[in-house]
């Protein structure tokens, strides 16, 4: 593995920090190198056209037998938690860069808790306004997201839209369905009343990661295009020091970068050791 001493770390600027804790999301263009892209282009495209094997995979329980793009999605619901089954999976959850920046944000010790690859193809509806910290708690509540645009995305293609400064706001209750089941995806709770008049869409350039604090209001919507998929691999992460009970507790999720005097689990596909924080 790479060591802290053996590369250089990416370094957040003083104004980028700043932007990161008054709008409460921060895009890094070009985080990922064009070869890690690549190879991220190649797995998912495989993985929507059903060319990856996981028939070998213990604890992979598919859920239906569609084959076509838009079926893979659901037949492993989108793909979550691959990282504890597939080594690229978990590669990239534990991305040195991407840690970098998480270090900057929430660190120094950073843990990570939830992967999702996203496929989106044509016709395929988004998730109406939610908080991730709805959903995953921790305490102290440090939860972020980590948003890799495998495609690029834009309005047309159901990229990701945020409420800026919404990260202040509590975690709200008042969550219902979707009534809108074309752009939204049915099942999932939106949070209700968002004054969507200071919305603004995160568009993102391939390669580009889109951090998110865990109680940003955001969404995205249906994407519309005809031929373009709108590929993401989306990781949440929070304070190795943090205290949850999601996804099985700390002692499931992965210490990514630091130390902690909570249980956690090591790498599983690598001899990954989490680089000591400091300096970024």
């Amino acid at each position: 593995m790479t060591t802290a001493t053996q590369r250089e770390k990416h370094r957040l600027s003083c104004q980028q920090r700043r932007f990161y804790g008054q709008q409460g999301y921060l895009k890094v263009e070009g985080l990922l190198t064009p070869q890690e892209l690549g190879e991220l282009d190649q797995y998912s495209m495989d993985l929507a056209l059903n060319k990856v094997d996981f028939s070998g995979v213990e604890g992979l329980n598919p859920r239906t037998q569609g084959t076509t793009p838009a079926d893979m999605e659901d037949k492993y619901f989108r793909f979550i938690q691959f990282h504890r089954h597939v080594e690229i999976h978990e590669r990239y959850i534990l991305h040195p860069p991407i840690l970098d920046v998480l270090e900057a944000l929430i660190g120094p010790d950073v843990m990570a808790i939830q992967s999702m690859l996203f496929l989106k193809p044509p016709g395929k509806p988004g998730q109406a306004f939610h908080q991730d910290s709805y959903y995953i708690k921790t305490f102290p509540d440090t939860l972020c997201g980590a948003w890799i645009a495998i495609d690029d995305a834009d309005e047309e293609n159901g990229c990701m839209g945020f409420v800026p400064g919404t990260q202040f706001d509590p975690i709200s209750q008042d969550v219902g369905l979707p009534e809108s089941t074309k752009d939204f995806q049915a099942g999932l709770t939106e949070v209700q009343g968002v004054d969507t008049g200071g919305e603004i869409l995160a568009e993102a350039r391939a390669g580009d990661v889109v951090f998110f604090h865990g109680h940003l209001l955001h969404r995205s919507r249906q994407n519309r295009s005809q031929h373009r998929f709108r590929r993401c691999y989306v990781c949440h992460y929070a304070n190795a020091r943090a205290y949850t009970e999601w996804g099985g507790g700390n002692s499931a999720h992965i210490l990514a970068r630091g130390t902690t005097h909570l249980p956690h689990t090591r790498a599983k596909f690598s001899d990954f050791e989490p680089e000591p924080a400091g300096g970024v």
